[in-house]
């Protein structure tokens, strides 16, 4: 019985939520004109710690859309924005700058959530500059771990080109070789890190949730296409409306919000999505998006990652209009 009224409860927030967007769009209607489109294309989110994007389809269909579709990545990793396959896409804040700093057509328009990645060590790694000599596993070279690992162990004075192994294994994936004990550590996103804690295998030795500088910036961001934001801004706002509100639902009821995504087969695990809700930081009012691609972009400028400053990065690829707005209209 606990459990339906826990369901039926989120469901209600939900449709409360949507009820008042379906107020809010009315009043938007005259103020910001009619939608320019109906149909919006999202990508699929990778991970639980951006799950609120699925959370939003129903707040979706009362800012006035009709058809929402939700569409795989082109590859693993990839932002589909940027390709043209959808019009929106959650994307880590390093990987977007890079985006940027390459010229396509990226445009930010706000920040998800705080902290997803957690680096995992074997017994006797006690910090982050203790890798030193040690073996890290990435997905692939050039991969978003390994440029946030040169990031982060660059934080402390080591260099990754020389001062850490890195091993990649086209057959095996980083945590399976971390489990078979053949590498020292690996960086892990949601339910990578709920895994590993639940079969007690290696420590956390750095939580970009809880660690600065890390835990002091966004690490998700919500992209949209840059023709789309242009074309669309009617539509683009909304969209970064309901995006936001779904988060606080997120954040406000963590275990409602597990449980609807595990009702629906959209997480890995209801325990593993509500450690992940419950764990990461939703707080899109209280983060300062500008401010974060800031920091990642004077990084990865310093590491060699990226030519462009980071005042070219800001004023080529985020908008930030639409979140100001928001802040305005979405008052705690």
């Amino acid at each position: 019985m606990a459990l339906i009224q826990t369901r039926r409860g989120f469901l209600d927030g939900i449709a409360a939520a949507g009820a008042t967007s379906l107020i809010l769009t009315r009043r938007a209607e005259a103020a910001e004109g009619p939608l320019e489109t109906t149909t919006v294309r999202i990508q699929k989110p990778g991970s639980d710690c951006v799950s609120s994007l699925y959370i939003a389809e129903e707040l979706l269909r009362a800012e006035g859309f009709t058809e929402i579709r939700y569409a795989d990545p082109p590859h693993p990793g990839a932002i589909g924005t940027v390709h043209g396959e959808v019009d929106f896409s959650p994307a880590y804040a390093s990987q977007c700058v890079r985006t940027i700093d390459a010229g396509e057509p990226l445009m930010l328009l706000a920040g998800i959530m705080v902290g997803c990645f957690e680096l995992f060590a074997r017994e006797g790694i006690t910090s982050v500059a203790e890798l030193k000599g040690k073996s890290i596993g990435v997905g692939a070279v050039g991969s978003l771990s390994q440029e946030l690992l040169t990031l982060i162990t660059a934080q402390v004075g080591l260099d990754s080109r020389k001062d850490v192994q890195w091993v990649t294994d086209p057959k095996v994936k980083p945590i399976e070789l971390f489990v078979q004990g053949k590498i020292d550590a690996f960086l892990g996103f949601p339910p990578e890190p709920q895994d590993l804690r639940a079969r007690h295998i290696g420590h956390v030795i750095l939580n970009t949730a809880v660690d600065r500088p890390w835990s002091q910036y966004f690490c998700c961001m919500l992209a949209g296409n840059r023709e789309f934001v242009a074309t669309h801004p009617v539509a683009t706002k909304r969209v970064v409306r309901a995006t936001l509100k779904a988060t606080d639902l997120c954040a406000g009821e963590p275990a409602r919000a597990a449980q609807w995504l595990a009702d629906r087969g959209l997480t890995p695990g209801y325990d593993y999505a509500l450690q992940t809700l419950s764990e990461n930081g939703y707080k899109w009012r209280e983060y300062d998006a500008e401010d974060t691609i800031r920091f990642y972009a004077l990084r990865q400028r310093d590491a060699g990652f990226i030519k462009s400053t980071p005042q070219k990065i800001i004023a080529d690829g985020t908008d930030w209009r639409f979140l100001d707005e928001l802040k305005r209209e979405l008052k705690a």
